[in-house]
């Protein structure tokens, strides 16, 4: 009879710190595995495609696990991420992956697991839609709040538009009783979402022209300004395309049109942003290195690739969906560098022996 060789005690405690360390925003990994797996097989490459969805919903769980994980053992921890004006909002990328993982299941052919996870992401939406504002910034006694605003806060935008993403992709295939309630959520959400996108922008854009900039400040979570028009672009198409409803036949024409204006408002932030992690990385020469804010560049990279091929098929726009098409590679290309990283500082972590 073998005995089970105990785990040193150096890999339990850098388990237990990782799990205390965990940051709220993970869930832009699937995030962004899950919307290059979107494009990818929009565009016919079935393969490449399903191995991005097993990514996607594999790293779902496993974040999802660690989380939990986190909420039983180190409550106190999780609990001042919430109260954190620079962490909180990472939160919301619970939604946003829930949503991505169900769109792309939609899309393998389970659109009652798109259903299931759409209603877990609505019940969540609502909660932390009040919860996190409230724990992270009106109710600081710490003023003026505005000073920790960063790209993150745009990921309230993200959860609203992936809601109504995924509720406009099962219309199509749930029954008439359901349909109208269906484009009522997707209307709400998308609308919801723009708000927040407008009142976000005012007070990143208060920080960023009240306080001084320092290289260190250009995170890589800004990129989520751009991910979040992207979105509302998509969550803009899928609804156009809904059936008939009250709430879609009074804001269609409204919809459509925005859906323009907002990818070409997406598209003049693109290099902004790039100009903006130049400056950080090579004027600044902040080093480059793997960190769980990546996700959020990688993400709205594979978002404005799939809202732009979205958007040109439906609206017949073929410059839009060229630009897509060749972006969805620069999408795919940062991806596999960035997990390469991921599993490198794992690596290095968690997995390679403590020297003695």
């Amino acid at each position: 009879m073998t005995t089970a060789r105990p785990v040193p005690d150096s890999l339990r405690s850098r388990l237990a710190e990782s799990v205390q360390t965990l940051t709220p925003g993970y869930f832009a990994l699937p995030m962004a595995a899950g919307i290059i797996s979107v494009g990818l097989e929009l565009e016919g490459f079935h393969a490449f495609s399903a191995a991005l969805l097993v990514i996607c919903a594999a790293s779902y769980a496993v974040i999802l696990i660690l989380s939990l994980a986190r909420l039983a053992r180190f409550r106190p921890d999780m609990r001042r991420d919430f109260m954190d004006p620079a962490r909180a909002f990472g939160f919301f990328t619970f939604i946003a992956g829930t949503n991505v993982l169900g769109v792309r299941l939609g899309m393998a052919g389970w659109p009652g697991t798109t259903a299931t996870l759409l209603a877990v992401a609505v019940l969540a939406w609502v909660v932390l839609g009040y919860v996190v504002p409230w724990t992270a910034v009106l109710g600081r006694d710490e003023r003026p709040v505005v000073k920790d605003a960063n790209g993150t806060w745009f990921i309230w935008c993200v959860a609203s538009q992936s809601v109504s993403v995924a509720a406009a992709s099962i219309e199509p295939v749930a029954g008439p009783d359901w349909r109208a309630a269906l484009a009522l959520v997707a209307v709400v959400a998308w609308s919801v979402g723009l708000i927040l996108y407008a009142a976000v922008g005012i007070f990143v854009s208060l920080r960023l022209m009240t306080y001084p900039i320092r290289p260190e400040d250009l995170r890589p979570q800004y990129f989520v300004a751009m991910g979040a028009m992207a979105i509302s672009v998509l969550a803009g198409a899928r609804i156009v395309e809904m059936a008939g409803a009250p709430m879609v036949d009074a804001t269609r024409g409204l919809v459509a049109g925005s859906s323009v204006v907002f990818w070409s408002f997406a598209s003049w932030l693109f290099p902004v942003l790039l100009a903006a992690g130049w400056w950080r990385h090579v004027i600044h020469r902040v080093p480059l290195s793997y960190e769980p804010g990546l996700w959020s560049v990688i993400f709205p990279l594979g978002m404005y690739a799939v809202a732009g091929i979205y958007l040109g098929r439906a609206s017949d726009l073929p410059i839009v969906a060229a630009i897509g098409q060749a972006e969805l590679w620069l999408a795919v290309a940062a991806f596999l560098a960035t997990f390469a990283g991921m599993l490198w500082h794992l690596w290095i972590t968690l997995a390679r022996p403590t020297p003695r």
